[in-house]
Parts: structure tokens; C-alpha cells; sequence
């Protein structure tokens, strides 16, 4: 997969990207094992799709890839031309490499059915089942694993450590490898100056400190950033367009960091801004630390047993490369590293065992610097052995022989049998040569006995008896369980170092008869049975011993002459099978290995030896003549010294570890691996919060690591957490990592080491914290190593310097009561208790009744007196426990949880006094403080009040809360004509100036527009958990993993507070003293729906039609009827009133569902409030308080209780002094006085409706006492489906009444606001100055005018009749325009329901504001009309009309602008809506503009415009146009002037008018030569007539 940097768009500071591009590089393929087969799982196929991490190499393709802008070619696929080939051959040019590793340690093991070794490969190179390549040293030799005590093995390689070399070629990127490391090591330097920066912040540093740290770390930045990035080079490199542009792209970015550093560095104002600087500077290195281009093989070491791949890892080559230069070298070059291995198509998981611990140095570089990594062991000596093996096998007439035709190896050959190795055929290779003589070298495994690494050890042998016909049963031997002879149970002694625990005994645990026989036909044949049939012949029965390790040190290893097989030989059935250093009746085969020395006389050269064949009479089956073949040594670093060190692990406690039992707990127990030594701690049954305050003693560890290799690189420990089973393999918790402080000297002794949480890693994710630490000792003659912890028993505590320093502490423990208990064991949990521990401190709650009558207990207060740790670090967490009690004594488990963080509980002790701690906040009043009883009495201003409402300012609370709208129709009457409601506050409130009208001006209150939930509005809330939080109960481990495991909520609270360390003092007061009663209270509950935002779309149209579903408990109310159509911005303005039951009905469930015509509705999102927490909160959550106390009015006050009472209760529950009035101006709360004219310092004249002064000033001091004010929230919308995703928000409130305070006030009217029917008539009555747009053919300048008007969002366009042939640009009308439309007055805004489409079930609302547009047309009858200018009206804000055509110009438009870009003077503006008629000339301004770039005025429009209510509509009725009714005003036919006319319809006007008028002397000449013709005409041709008859005559 090629990575995102194969392109570049560019970044915003100008610099130029590239289109994506590739190679010519070679990109490295990975799959599943080369010994992949169809029997292998499903697992492995899906690594050869690219599905996980491939775990073995499978070849590489070299690929090119560029990218050209333009047509697609006619050929998608083509042959590359021969160029191109040729070309190519320049990236393929090879160098050598070689790879070295050395294994210095194998610990957790686990595969132990055969013999183990290791193999690295780079590539090809390497892999044992590649044979076209030259063999290489790529395996270590097989090793038995060995029991580490506990339950892992471990690999004895004592003090010579394996080493492999490979020899590989690879193309030189070293230039792309070596910058990868350096990026690399750069942004983990800029992850270390973060972590360091946020400790300083954490630990709360001067700031002088912290100033000098930021910059210091600047200046590193810098300096690292400067340093340049190697680039290729031309003789030693091929590079390609890719790394040039990606070089490019490197150095832009880092000169930006260091540009942005070096600016910060002098301008930075806070700490929090270089921290979050230097994560974006991480994140940006670690974005440029991509090389897409790394043709290196990955380098992968393969655990192999026998011949089974049984675990890998992975190694990026870079992360080992060498380099010349220091600063160039991956991290891991050369330097000791653990790695832990991971089962193929597996990630390495916490929940799994760990395959393999490797302790490792490995390096990678060129062939001809390979005598760095030599120089570098300076530890040991790198020492090369020649190796064979000796087989031979078992003949019953013969024995031992190397001459059996059945024995399958030949009688000398390497570990694998595949290869003829002979003593004689090695010969000397290049630069190498041989150092004394072969000698037998034991497999070193074969030296330790089989309960080498046990503690505890159970000696087993077994008798066997014979049936002797006529005699019966008779003793014949013993022997072991697989039947080999052995010593009788009275011969076997105890090892030295061991004793014996109790005497020999019959093992009865077994499928045996009473006396412990069991039977069979005949021993080698097995197929035992535990009863006797008379055809069995033999018998066999177990005994068993137990023995104890007393003293390590003379136990385990065996000496050299005790082995039971001097000579070396080791011991199998079969050659593929599991050697033994015991010779057994049944093997047939043995083997021995043999050694010989070598050492390079050639520092670089290859040590593989080609071995010279020759056929022989011993084997007939090789050919005659010579045969060569090439075999590779074994390599080891040998380690002379022998160093001992001491661990020491402290294990104090555990937290928040995962449920492993049903029932919710676990019985957990640590196991602590180092090296190949491992120890457990005890386990502790039922908690997940375990205390083991244990220490594990590792003494006596033998390690070839000199100290000061180990304090560089200590090696890794692994804490392992269980939860033990009785029954069965224990379940894993989770893993966690840690390295021990090292010590060395006589001072590092001397320092005591610190607890630390480890964090618990499980399944992927946190599996709890693990408080430790560890040490380890270096042990010498010279130091004596501290004295060893006090044992508590048999076990070691954790040490007194170590272990956290306790104080005696009081918690007090609030456990108010359980809510949502789920069903255990299909029963409801109806009467719990709980219990809750600290350390080993307990406290348990009264049973309760009846879960389903009162989920509250009786007594929820409970005590604890214990010790723990003065640090917040090392407190131990609250475990708590629930318990049902049921029927027949039964207690069962149903809930568990861990508080494990209780710093925010922790408090300071009340006075003994008893008297509050309360501090009031009246800061920002300009009133001095009063700390005596002095009072000025201002003169306080009786707002405007009815005489009807001065009775009630003396009346108490229910006299108030009794007093309703309907008592006040005359003020209701007037609000409404004012157009002030409840929507006006809100607007008001958002600051929405167009949508509450006059509402400020009044004087009026605003309320807090919150834009998330009540309870994260301010931090003070603290989610309303200041009386009790809500913890969710586990149950444990969940059979479905699908199913949640949370089975239940419970409400509690604590305080934590130091207590006297002399018992006999006096106990300070508890906290808990003053709560409120838990009985069930009836409550009256409001909920205010008032508007959805941003709601996720449902509907195939992009849209929703939401409406709102409330539950709580049983009850359910919905607005499916009234849903909104085609909207994902609804407003709602619903009230939901009901009364609950609280605490059985706490949780309020508010939905948002898309209404569906077919099918089920779909939720939207859905958001819960917790009732009962803001009815228990100190914030009084309950109700809002206004800001002003007001009597009736939009602000009416709707509290049950008066401000007075509510101050009285909120002193009370703080166990605060009752505040003292001074008259009704002036009280006394705490020690301050305050007087109405603190809060009031000026009066305003415009506010009405207020009440009394000292409920006024009572409510304004409940303002400063952080208490929930008068708001509206924003709640998010969540759906279960994707809950991480917020599905909208819903603005709404929740009002909460107890019955038991008395009735509340009137709920607020939100009802959403409805549009009103209006009318609009707009009369035409003339025009003046219109363009004129078109030329007669007379030459004269005309136009046939009308007008069209119409308001946004209608169809409808009117229009008057044509006034034809304006010749001067006046036009005559009286022409009445009637729009009806839909109107709110509050936000002066029309409201529009029209369908988007015909199919469409429902039309969706829009909302436009008031404007009226007219436009002035010239009439076309055999073209299209032309437009001549317009005019745009807001009916709220209009210019105020001119009163005659001479006065009325382009001024009166608000955006007309004078020549020169000069303002005219502001025109007066006039609204319609209060005016309700106007009547004048308004411009029309045309589209065009004249030659100097100024708006032209198009003509003038004589208007008369009117609004009319609904309910006048049809009193005074008007027809559109002159139609009837034609009246209100009746409008006459217009006095046009005779010109106007249309010529088609009018010819005899047409002659009048226009032929005569403009060509009447031209009509007449041409009737005068008309007539002068025809009487010449008629002349000539009645003359000759004439003529002759006059001369005839």
C-alpha cells in the first residue's frame, strides 16, 4: 500500500505540491508462512490478502508510478518499452550488507514439545527453506526449554550467547533510511520536551522555572531542526523525482518549525501555548517521518520448535541500520533490546500468553563495516564453533551401532539430518582456521534435572504386579509412568537441597479402584481400567511424595560427573522426536554433538565451510567420486564473567482491574517474570481493587550482563494479573510493563524506591492501574545488600520506607440509593445492601425495603475510621459491593465497582464550632463592605402598579402564586397590542434584533441562553454530582460480549477528611448532617420544548419532520399530531406538564422522531436528564431564578416558594446564620449588610410589574450565591445507534415543583408563535417621469406604461391595465393591488407554506420579510415586455412618501449614493404597520446606469398603500383592480388623455391623432395636388372633345 506522500497539495504558506508519483523502487511483499498449506486456518489465507500484518517475506515487484494531466490513453494496458527497461537497470545496482544478531537471553517460552531455535532473515536471506542462496549462520542451535518455576520456560544459554550473520544485497537507500531516522529521533526528542513541559505544568513550577525550561527547550529545537537531512549521492545513489520533491517538502516544513520556534520563543505569552505548539510540531515530524519509498526487507526473527513456526516479529530495517554517523543510526542499532514475539495473524494481545520474551543486540550495515559490530562486543568474545553430529541407533543382537539400513540420517550430519557433515570432510574456508582439536559438547539443557526451576515438587513411581495363574497377584517391579525400570519408593532420597513434606501415599485422584490398581492385559500394551477383569494379567498402582526446595543453591544445575551419560550422548525414540539425557527401554536412537574451534585470520571474511564427500563402503547409497556441499558453523558471544543480582518487587496494590467471575469481582493474583525467574504473589478472593503489600525476593539471579550494560538497558519486566479458578486454567486480566531501578553502589542503596501506577493493558484497551516498584541489586563482596522486609508468615511485606505513609482518616459516606437495578438470576433485586471497603475497612448499608416503594435507604449515612496513604498517588480506591437479599438466607453478588480516584472527595474538617465555612461572593457591587448594622434608607420609586394591584404587593406567597392572567385582562390586552410575549424575552435573550421588537425598551428582564446542558453551562455545576455522583454498577463477566456488563446505577457520595491522631479528641461534625428527607416526593414537572438545530435529515429529500416523545417512568406524551413538516430547524414552543414520583421516577427521556406516513418513525436523537440530581443539588436546579421579582407581566414570577423563603431554606441547608431585614430596604447575611440601592442603583422608570422591595433585594442576593438562574439549554441529541455522534441539540428547559412546597406559580405561555392573516392594498393612482423607451413612427418618444407589484414568496404577480402612448412619462391607473399574506407582527416577518412539489404530502414553511416590489414596464405586443425600473419597500422600514412628484426623488432610497461616493442626507422612514396607511410618490430606480456610473431614476409612482387586519378584511371589503366591490375607496376609471390608445383597436384615433396631427399640412398639399391632377386629367381628356364639339358647333 503506498502512502499518502507519494503527492503533495501544497500547504498555505505559497509552497507547491506535486501530483502523485512512485519510483522506479522496489515495493516488498508479506503473506502468510512459506510453509502455508490447505490444512493451515483461515487466518493465515487472509495475510496473503493484505487482511493484517504479514509475517513472512514473499518476493518484491519494482514499480513506477507517475501521473499526467490530460486524456486518458486509447490502451489501458501496454508492454514497457525496451528504453524504459534499460533505464530501469541503473535502480537495480545491489550492494552487500550483513545482519548480526546476538541473543543474549529467551525467557517465556512457550512451546516446550521440542527443541527450540530462532531465525533472522532479511528477505530471502536467511529463510531455511530457501536453498538457492548461499547458507548463512541465520538460526541459533536447538535448545530444550527449561521450567522457569512458574509456569514459563526459558532457553539456557548461559554464558555462551547465540549469534546469527546474514549476508545480503540490497540497493543503497541509505540517504532515504538515514533521514527517516533522524526524523524519527526528532519527534521522539519533541514527545520527551512535551511530557517534560506538562510535568512542570502538573507539579506547578515558578514561573521563572518554567519560563527558562520553555525556553531552553526552544533553543534544542532549534539546534535539532538545523541539522540537515543527508541527501543522496550521485556516485553512491540513484535517487528519483519522488525524493527530490519529497526532500523539498521536508525542508520547507522544518524551516517552517524553526521559523514558528524561534518567533515563539520570543513572543510566547503562556506555557499552554509552547505545549500545544510542540504537539503540532510532533504531529508534523511524525507526518514527514513516512518514507514511501523503502525498498529494505523488514528484518524478521522466527521462534521455530522442532518444525513449526511457531511466533515472529517484525523489525523495520531502518530501526537497526548503521550508519557512519551517529546521529544517523536507528534507535536500535546495536543496542540490547526486548522484543516480544506474536502468534502469526494475531496482534500481540494482553489476553493471550506471550510467545517469547527475546533479549537482543541486533545490527545492520554494510559488508565493510562489519568490524564495528565487532569492535562493539566488548562484553565478550565472538567465538565461531564447527559443528556436526554423531547418530547412531539400537539393535537388540547388536546395540548401539552406526550401521543399521533402518537408521534414516547418515552417522554423521548436522542437527536437521539433511546434510552428510563428517569429522574429515570440514575444510578450512577462506581466512579462517581451526584452533585444537573436535571434542563432545552436551546440549546444555541436558544438564538440569526435571524439577530444575520448581519450588514444590511431586516425586511419583509406580508398582507393578504380575497375575500368576494359581498363585494370583505377585510384586514384580517398579518403574516410572512410562514404564522404564526404576528405583523402589523406599530407595528414593530426597535431592541435596530438597526435603521431604510427608510420607509416600497411593495416589486415589485417578481411575482406579479403592486400593489405587488399575488394570490391563499387558504393560507395554497400556489401555488401563479401574476394574479387574479375569483376562488382565498385570497391574499397576501410583505412589506419590511430596518434596520442598530448601536450599536453591545446592539444587538444580547438576555437576559435570552426576550426568547419568558422561559421554553426551542424548537420547529419542525417533530422530524428529524430543531428545532426553536419560536412556530409556523404548528409544532406538541417540545422538551427540561435537565442536571445533575457530577464529578469522580475515576480519569481513564468510565463515561457510564446503565439506569434500567421498563415497565409502559404509554407504552405499552415495555415488562414487567427490561431492561437495556447504555447511555454516555456530556463533556465540561468550560471556565469561558471572554477575549476580537480587530484584526486589514490590507489589502494594492493584485498581479498577476487570471483572473474571460472573458475579462482578475477581480473585486476582500478580505474576511477576523477570528474566528466566518468575514469582506470584497470594491471591485476594473477591475485589478488583486488590492490596497484596507483598514483596518478591528474586535472589541469587545469574546474569553475564556486567551492571553497567544493565543499568543503561535493564532488562524488561512483565507483571502478569490473574484471576485465579478453582476449577480450570486461570483467566488472564491484563499485562503491564515496567524496568527495575537499578542499583549498584553502596549510595544507590541508600535511596528507597517510589511507588508508581503501572498502567494494565487488556483486550486492546486499560485494564486497570498497578502500584509498584522494583529494584535490582547489584550483589558483590564489596556492598551488603539492605536487610530483607519483615515476613508477615511466609511472605515478605513491602518495606516500611516504601510502603505509603498512612493518617487517620474519616470518610463519611453518603449512600443515598440504587436506581435501574437490573434482573440477576430472573429476579428482580428489590431489597439491596451495600457494602463498601477501603484497604481492609468496611461499612455496610441498611437492607432496604422495597426497591420498588423507595429505591432510597433509610439511613444513608455511614462512617469510616481507617488509615490511608497522606498522598492522593497511593490512596487505595473505594471498593463497593452490592448485595440482594433473597429468600433462604441468599446473598448473592448483582453489582461491583472500584472508585479508584478520590481526590475530589477530599475536604477540610468542619470547626468543631459547628459554625459554616460558607464565603458569599458580592464582589462588583460599589457599595463598601457594612460590617455594622448601619442602613440608608434609599428612596425606593413604586413602579406603575393598578390600584387593583396594590392589595397584592402585601399579600403573602399564596396569595401570589394564586394570582393568574385571567385576574389581569387588561394588562394582557395591552401586552398583546405591545406584541410582547414570552418569544420576546427569548429573542431578546439571543440577541436576535428583528425578532422582539421594542422588548429591551421596555425595560424588560433577559434570561441565560445556555449553549450546552444546564448541568456543563458553568463549572461550578459540576454536572449537579455535588450531593451524590452516580456510579454504574458492573456485574463482571458478560457470557454475551455484546450485551452491556452495566447492570445498575447507585447514588452515593463521599468526604474525605483527616481526623485527630489522638483518638480521645473530640470528632470534628459531619458533613453529611443537614439532607433532605429520602422518602418518595410527588413533584410537579414542567417541561419547555422550545426548539430544535441542526437535526440530522431522515427523509430521501434532505429534510425531517420531527416531533418531540417525553418519557418518564410509565408515562408518555408525544406531538405526532402537530410534527413539523420539511424542516431540520424546527421551532416547537410545547409545555409538557405531569407529576412524578421522585425517586422512582428520576430519569426524563426527551426524544426527537421523524414523523413517517408509511413504515415506523425514526428516531433522531434522544437526550436524559436526571430529575432527582437537580432537585438534590445545592444549585437549586429546581426552577430558574428570574431577574427581577415580578408579579404578573411576561415575567411573572412562577416559583412555589417567595425569594424570602428561598433565601431562609439556602441558609439553612449551608448551616448559615437567617438573614435579618432592616425594613424593607436593608438585611444582614453572614457579616454583610446590603441595601437595595446596591442592586438597584438606578431605578428604571420603564420596568413594571415588580413586587416588593425585600423580595427584590432577597432575590438579588440569591443571584450571587451561584444558584441556577432563568435560562433556556441546549441539550445534545444522541442516537444508541451511533452514540458517539451528535445527532443536533435541542433548546428547552425543565421546571421542577415538590407538592410539598405548595403550588406553583402559572406556567409560561411559549406557544409557538402563529401568523395572522393580513391584507395589503396597494392602489396605482399615476406615474410621472417614466422613461420613455420607444419611438413612434412619427418620430415622437413614448411608452406604453404599467405597473406590476407582488410580495416575496407569492406566484401571484399583478399588474394594471396599459396606459398607452405616454408621450411626457405620466400614466394614469387607479388600480387597486391586493395581496393577502400571513404575517407575525413580534418578528415582522411573512410566513410561507407552499409545497416544494405536487407529490409532496406536506408544504414547507419559509419565512421572508415584508417587501413590496414594484416595477414599471413598457408594453410590447409582438415582442417581449421592457423593463423600465423598480422600486423595493419594507413595509417596517419604508420612506416616508413625498407629497407632490416634484419633491419625490432618488434621496428618498436609503442606498441611493450622490455622485462622487457622497451620502444624501437619511429620509425620514415610516413603518405601514403603525402608520396602517400612507399615501405619496415614491421613485423607481432603473437598472442602467448613466455614463459616469450614477443610478438613473426610471419614473415616479403616486401609491397608496394600506394594511388591513383579518378581522376589517370583511368589514371593509375591496375588489382587485376596479373590480367590484370597488370600494374603500372606490376607484373611478382614469381621466386618460385622448392620446392613449391602442393603435390596432382604435384607427380612427390613430388617424386623428397621429397621421393628422403630425402631418396635417402635408395631407392637405397632397390633397390639393390630388385634386389639381385629376382636374388636369380631366382636362386633357375632356379637351379635344371639347374642342371639336366647339368647332363643329
Amino acid at each position: 500500500m503506498l502512502h499518502a506522500t507519494v503527492s503533495s497539495p501544497g500547504d498555505e504558506y505559497g509552497k507547491c505540491g506535486f501530483l502523485p508519483m512512485f519510483g522506479p523502487c522496489y515495493v516488498n511483499l508479506y503473506g502468510s508462512p512459506r510453509e502455508f498449506s490447505a490444512i493451515v486456518s483461515e487466518e493465515y489465507e487472509k495475510l496473503n490478502l493484505g487482511v493484517g500484518e504479514g509475517c513472512s517475506y514473499r518476493g518484491r515487484v519494482l514499480i513506477e508510478l507517475s501521473t499526467q494531466l490530460g486524456e486518458l490513453p486509447s490502451e489501458p494496458v501496454q508492454d514497457i518499452p525496451s528504453d524504459d527497461i534499460l533505464r530501469m537497470e541503473s535502480y537495480m545496482r545491489r550492494r552487500k550488507y550483513r545482519l548480526h544478531a546476538a541473543f543474549l537471553s529467551a525467557t517465556m517460552v512457550d512451546a516446550i514439545d521440542a527443541p527450540v531455535e530462532f531465525e533472522i532473515s532479511i528477505g530471502n536471506y536467511g529463510n531455511k527453506l530457501d536453498e538457492n542462496l548461499t547458507p548463512c549462520s541465520s538460526t541459533t542451535q536447538p535448545t530444550n526449554a527449561v521450567f522457569d518455576g512458574l509456569s514459563y520456560h526459558f532457553l539456557p544459554w548461559t554464558n555462551l550467547k547465540p549469534c546469527v550473520v546474514v549476508d545480503s544485497q540490497w540497493e543503497d537507500i541509505s540517504f532515504r533510511l538515514e533521514s527517516l531516522n533522524m526524523l524519527n529521533k526528532l519527534a521522539d526528542k519533541l514527545g520527551q520536551y512535551t511530557k517534560e513541559l506538562k510535568a512542570g505544568v502538573k507539579e506547578k513550577l515558578p514561573k521563572e522555572s518554567m519560563a527558562s525550561m520553555a525556553i531552553r527547550i526552544l533553543d534544542e529545537v532549534i539546534s535539532l531542526a538545523s541539522r540537515p537531512l543527508p541527501e543522496a549521492i550521485p556516485s553512491r545513489h540513484r535517487a528519483n523525482l519522488l525524493d527530490t520533491n519529497v526532500a523539498k517538502m521536508r525542508q520547507d516544513q522544518i524551516a517552517h518549525i524553526i521559523e514558528s520556534a524561534t518567533l515563539l520563543r520570543e513572543t510566547a505569552t503562556s506555557l499552554e501555548d509552547v505545549i500545544s505548539e510542540m504537539e503540532e510540531y510532533g504531529a508534523l515530524i511524525k507526518h514527514l517521518a513516512i518514507e514511501p519509498q523503502n525498498s529494505m526487507p523488514d528484518v524478521i526473527i522466527w521462534m521455530i520448535s522442532g518444525n513449526r513456526r511457531i511466533a515472529y516479529c517484525r523489525i523495520p530495517a531502518h530501526e537497526v541500520l548503521h550508519s557512519e554517523t551517529e546521529e544517523r543510526c536507528g534507535a536500535q542499532c546495536g543496542t540490547v533490546q526486548t522484543l516480544y514475539l506474536k502468534y502469526p495473524g494475531k496482534s500481540f494481545d494482553s489476553s493471550l500468553p506471550v510467545p517469547c520474551q527475546l533479549r537482543l543486540k541486533i545490527w545492520l550495515g554494510l559488508a565493510q563495516y562489519d568490524q564495528q559490530w565487532h569492535e562493539a562486543q566488548t562484553d565478550g568474545e565472538w567465538v565461531v564453533f564447527a559443528e556436526t553430529y554423531e547418530n547412531q541407533m539400537y539393535l537388540p543382537a547388536v546395540g548401539w551401532t552406526q550401521k543399521a539400513p533402518t537408521m534414516g540420517r547418515s552417522k554423521w550430519s548436522d542437527s536437521s539430518g539433511k546434510l552428510k557433515l563428517p569429522k574429515e570432510s570440514f575444510m578450512e574456508p577462506q581466512g579462517w582456521r581451526f584452533v585444537g582439536d573436535w571434542y563432545i559438547s552436551p546440549e546444555i539443557s541436558m544438564s538440569f534435572d526435571r524439577d530444575a526451576g520448581h519450588r514444590k515438587f511431586l516425586e511419583d513411581v509406580f508398582e507393578h504386579e504380575n497375575r500368576i495363574p494359581g498363585v494370583g497377584w505377585g510384586m514384580t517391579s517398579w518403574a516410572d509412568m512410562r514404564g522404564d525400570s526404576f528405583t523402589s519408593r523406599d530407595e528414593i532420597v530426597a535431592s541435596e537441597g530438597w526435603e521431604w513434606e510427608d510420607v509416600w501415599q497411593v495416589d486415589l485422584n485417578r481411575a482406579v479402584d479403592e486400593d489405587g490398581w488399575e488394570y490391563a492385559v499387558e504393560s507395554s500394551m497400556g489401555g488401563y481400567g479401574a476394574v479387574e477383569k479375569r483376562y488382565h494379567l498385570c497391574r499397576r498402582r501410583r505412589w506419590v511424595r511430596s518434596r520442598t526446595l530448601t536450599n536453591p543453591e545446592m539444587a538444580g544445575k547438576k555437576d559435570e560427573e552426576h550426568l547419568p551419560d558422561s559421554s553426551g550422548w542424548e537420547y529419542a525414540v525417533f530422530f524428529n522426536t524430543k531428545f532426553h539425557h536419560k536412556n530409556r527401554h523404548t528409544d532406538i536412537v541417540r545422538r551427540r554433538r561435537w565442536h571445533r574451534k575457530m577464529i578469522a585470520q580475515q576480519p569481513g571474511t564468510s565463515p561457510v565451510f564446503i565439506n569434500k564427500l567421498k563415497a565409502s563402503s559404509e554407504d552405499s547409497s552415495d555415488d562414487e567420486g567427490e561431492v561437495q556441499t556447504l555447511s555454516t558453523p555456530r556463533m556465540f558471544l561468550s560471556l565469561p564473567e558471572v554477575y549476580k543480582y537480587e530484584l526486589r518487587a514490590y507489589m502494594y496494590q492493584a485498581r479498577d482491574l476487570n471483572a473474571g467471575d460472573k458475579s462482578g469481582t475477581s480473585d486476582p493474583y500478580a505474576q511477576v517474570s523477570f528474566l528466566n525467574y518468575s514469582q506470584a504473589t497470594e491471591q485476594v478472593k473477591k475485589t478488583l481493587s486488590p492490596t497484596w503489600d507483598q514483596t518478591l525476593l528474586f535472589d541469587k539471579i545469574v546474569c553475564h550482563e556486567s551492571p553497567a550494560v544493565i543499568a543503561v538497558n535493564p532488562p524488561e519486566i512483565v507483571i502478569e494479573i490473574f484471576d485465579y479458578n478453582k476449577f480450570g486454567k486461570p483467566d488472564m486480566l491484563g499485562r503491564a510493563f515496567a524496568k527495575p531501578k537499578v542499583k549498584i553502589t553502596a549510595d544507590d542503596y541508600q535511596e528507597n524506591a517510589c511507588l508508581e501506577w503501572y498502567t494494565i493493558s487488556h483486550d486492546g484497551g486499560e485494564g486497570g492501574e498497578l502500584l509498584a516498584a522494583f529494584e535490582l541489586f547489584a550483589v558483590s563482596d564489596n556492598v551488603t545488600l539492605p536487610f530483607q522486609p519483615e515476613k508477615h508468615g511466609a511472605l515478605y511485606n513491602v518495606p516500611s520506607g516504601i510502603r505509603p505513609v498512612l493518617k487517620r482518616t474519616g470518610i463519611e459516606i453518603l449512600c443515598w440509593g440504587v436506581r435501574s437495578m437490573k434482573n440477576f438470576q430472573l429476579s428482580a433485586v428489590t431489597s439491596p445492601v451495600v457494602e463498601f471497603s477501603i484497604g481492609s475497612y468496611i461499612a455496610k448499608s441498611e437492607v432496604m425495603v422495597n426497591t420498588k416503594k423507595n429505591p432510597n435507604f433509610p439511613k444513608p449515612v455511614l462512617f469510616l475510621d481507617v488509615l490511608i496513604p497522606i498522598e492522593e498517588h497511593y490512596t487505595p480506591p473505594m471498593n463497593i459491593r452490592v448485595k440482594d437479599h433473597r429468600q433462604f438466607g441468599r446473598h448473592p453478588l448483582v453489582g461491583c465497582l472500584s472508585v479508584g480516584k478520590l481526590e475530589k472527595y477530599r475536604c477540610d474538617c468542619l470547626p468543631l464550632t459547628g459554625e459554616s465555612t460558607f464565603e458569599f461572593d458580592f464582589t462588583g457591587l460599589d457599595a463598601t463592605d457594612r460590617n455594622s448594622e448601619h442602613v440608608v434608607d434609599f428612596e425606593v420609586v413604586e413602579e406603575y402598579v393598578e390600584s387593583g394591584e396594590a392589595s397584592a404587593l402585601n399579600n403573602d406567597k399564596k396569595a401570589i402564586s394564586r394570582s393568574s392572567l385571567s385576574s389581569k385582562q387588561g394588562d394582557t390586552t395591552q401586552e398583546q397590542a405591545e406584541d410582547i410575549d414570552w418569544w420576546s424575552k427569548y429573542y431578546a435573550s439571543c440577541g436576535e434584533t428583528s425578532r422582539y421588537g421594542d422588548y429591551l425598551e421596555k425595560g424588560y428582564d433577559t434570561l441565560e441562553i445556555y449553549d450546552t446542558e444546564l448541568e456543563k453551562a458553568n463549572d461550578f455545576f459540576n454536572g449537579f454530582t455535588d450531593f451524590c455522583d452516580t456510579f454504574l454498577l458492573k456485574r463482571g463477566r458478560s457470557l454475551d460480549e455484546e450485551e452491556s456488563d452495566i447492570v445498575g446505577e447507585l447514588k452515593a457520595s463521599f468526604k474525605i477528611y483527616p481526623l485527630p491522631d489522638d483518638p480521645k479528641e473530640h470528632m470534628p461534625p459531619q458533613h453529611f448532617s443537614t439532607l433532605p428527607s429520602s422518602d418518595p416526593e410527588e413533584c410537579i414537572v414542567r417541561v419547555y420544548i422550545i426548539a430544535a438545530n441542526d437535526l440530522q435529515p431522515k427523509d430521501s429529500s434532505g429534510l425531517a419532520d420531527p416531533y418531540i416523545v417525553v418519557k418518564i417512568g410509565q408515562q408518555r406524551f408525544d406531538t405526532m399530531d402537530n410534527y413539523k413538516p420539511n424542516t431540520l430547524n424546527p421551532i416547537f414552543g410545547h409545555l409538557f406538564e405531569f407529576t412524578a414520583n421522585i425517586p422512582l421516577e428520576t430519569e426524563l427521556k426527551i426524544k426527537v422522531v421523524d414523523y413517517d406516513i408509511i413504515g415506523s418513525d425514526d428516531l433522531i436523537g434522544e437526550t436524559i436528564i436526571d430529575l432527582e440530581n437537580r432537585i438534590l443539588t445545592k444549585h437549586r436546579a429546581t426552577c430558574g431564578l428570574p431577574a427581577n421579582y415580578c408579579l404578573t407581566g411576561p415575567n411573572q414570577w412562577r416559583n412555589a416558594l417567595t425569594p424570602k423563603e428561598i433565601l431562609v431554606n439556602f441558609c439553612q441547608q449551608n448551616n448559615i446564620a437567617e438573614p435579618i431585614y432592616y425594613g424593607k430596604t436593608g438585611l444582614k447575611i453572614g457579616h454583610r449588610v446590603l441595601n437595595i440601592g446596591d442592586f438597584e442603583k438606578h431605578t428604571s422608570s420603564k420596568q413594571r410589574y415588580l413586587g416588593e422591595t425585600d423580595q427584590r433585594l432577597a432575590l438579588h442576593v440569591l443571584r450571587r450565591l451561584q444558584l441556577v438562574h432563568e435560562h433556556v439549554e441546549s441539550r445534545s441529541l444522541y442516537n444508541p445507534i451511533q452514540p458517539d455522534i451528535q445527532q443536533g441539540c435541542l433548546q428547552m428547559w425543565v421546571d421542577i415543583f415538590p407538592k410539598s412546597l405548595g403550588p406553583p406559580g402559572p406556567p409560561v405561555d411559549i406557544t409557538a408563535r402563529q401568523p395572522k392573516k393580513y391584507q395589503l392594498r396597494c392602489i396605482i393612482r399615476n406615474t410621472k417621469d417614466v422613461v420613455l423607451d420607444e419611438t413612434s413612427i412619427t418620430g415622437e418618444e413614448m411608452s406604453d406604461i404599467y405597473v406590476k407589484g407582488w410580495l416575496p414568496g407569492q406566484e401571484e404577480k399583478q399588474k394594471t391595465d396599459v396606459h398607452y402612448r405616454s408621450l411626457d412619462g405620466e400614466g394614469n391607473f387607479n388600480w387597486r393591488f391586493v395581496f393577502q399574506f400571513n404575517y407575525i407582527p413580534a418578528e415582522r416577518i411573512v410566513v410561507l407554506d407552499k409545497k416544494e412539489h405536487f407529490w409532496s404530502a406536506d408544504a414547507t414553511e419559509t419565512r421572508v420579510p415584508p417587501k413590496l416590489n414594484i416595477q414599471i414596464w413598457d408594453n410590447d405586443k409582438f415582442s417581449l415586455d421592457d423593463f423600465l425600473g423598480s422600486l423595493q419597500l419594507d413595509l417596517h422600514h419604508m420612506p416616508e412618501p413625498a407629497k407632490s412628484s416634484k419633491a419625490c426623488s432618488l434621496k428618498q432610497l436609503p442606498d441611493y449614493v450622490l455622485p462622487k461616493g457622497k451620502k444624501c442626507a437619511p429620509w425620514k422612514m415610516v413603518s405601514l404597520f403603525e402608520q396602517k396607511r400612507v399615501y405619496g410618490w415614491w421613485p423607481c430606480m432603473s437598472s442602467e446606469l448613466d455614463r459616469d456610473g450614477q443610478q438613473t431614476l426610471a419614473g415616479k409612482v403616486e401609491m397608496e398603500l394600506e394594511i388591513v387586519y383579518e378581522d376589517e378584511i370583511d368589514q371593509r371589503p375591496a375588489g382587485k383592480g376596479r373590480e367590484e366591490p370597488n370600494m374603500n375607496p372606490k376607484l373611478e376609471e382614469p381621466k386618460r388623455p385622448a392620446t392613449s390608445f391602442f393603435w390596432f383597436s382604435s384607427p380612427f384615433k390613430t388617424l386623428r391623432f397621429i397621421l393628422w396631427k403630425n402631418y396635417k399640412y402635408w395631407i392637405l398639399i397632397f390633397i390639393i395636388l390630388l385634386l389639381l391632377i385629376i382636374f388636369i386629367i380631366l382636362f386633357l381628356y375632356s379637351f379635344p372633345g371639347a374642342a371639336v364639339r366647339k368647332l363643329l358647333s
